[in-house]
């Protein structure tokens, strides 16, 4: 159960990453930006259970490595590992200065990543048709920048999956994003039932990735 009720993204939420200095920036993503995550991570890691047939674990990006440069970028991951989830297929919900993003994520740390760019390919008519087409792909995970559903025919699909198969630091997530003006006119609850169609919509991926690896 959520303890406390979650209430959306405001505005001083994205302004976090506006602030200057590592130590600085940590603090406020400490006390503006994480407690959000926990509620969404508590909300959400029953419901991914169930979704998924997997006991789904929740883990907030604490950034712990950092020793220079401040985040650009944070989020509460879910995996069914209660350790981490980098080096599985997971589920991430977070926020860019300039948009939150829900995603399905296989990044570089994860060892199956060949396997399921095969299982990519082999399904990539199916994806197609699966994904809609406001959704949008990513290569990088620590970049912004993301191909939209709609601009990639299938050949440019295959290249995206050959890639995950073939290049070690190769990764693919697909999700939405929702612009900061608009995720900021959004209820707590409006924000959950976005949340929630993503993952619904993701979960063929997520299936992929346990029948085919």
């Amino acid at each position: 159960m959520v303890k406390k009720k979650f209430n959306g993204f405001k505005k001083k939420d994205f302004d976090v990453f506006k602030v200057k200095g590592l130590e600085e920036r940590m603090e406020a993503l400490k006390v503006q930006i994480q407690p959000k995550f926990e509620l969404l991570g508590e909300y959400f890691s029953p419901s991914l259970t169930a979704m998924t047939g997997d006991e789904i674990h929740y883990h907030v990006a604490k950034h712990a490595r950092r020793t220079i440069n401040a985040p650009k970028d944070s989020w509460v991951a879910f995996a069914n590992n209660q350790r981490g989830y980098k080096m599985l297929p997971h589920f991430q919900i977070g926020l860019w200065e300039t948009h939150v993003f829900i995603w399905f994520a296989v990044i570089y740390e994860a060892p199956m990543k060949e396997e399921y760019g095969e299982a990519l390919l082999k399904d990539v008519k199916k994806i197609r048709k699966e994904i809609p087409s406001n959704y949008v792909w990513s290569k990088d995970h620590t970049k912004p920048e993301v191909i939209p559903q709609s601009d990639l025919t299938e050949e440019q699909h295959k290249e995206l999956f050959k890639r995950l198969k073939t290049v070690k630091k190769a990764e693919i997530l697909c999700g939405i994003q929702i612009p900061m003006e608009e995720a900021i006119k959004l209820s707590g609850d409006e924000t959950i039932a976005r949340i929630e169609e993503a993952f619904q919509t993701l979960r063929g991926l997520y299936n992929l990735s346990k029948e085919k690896v």
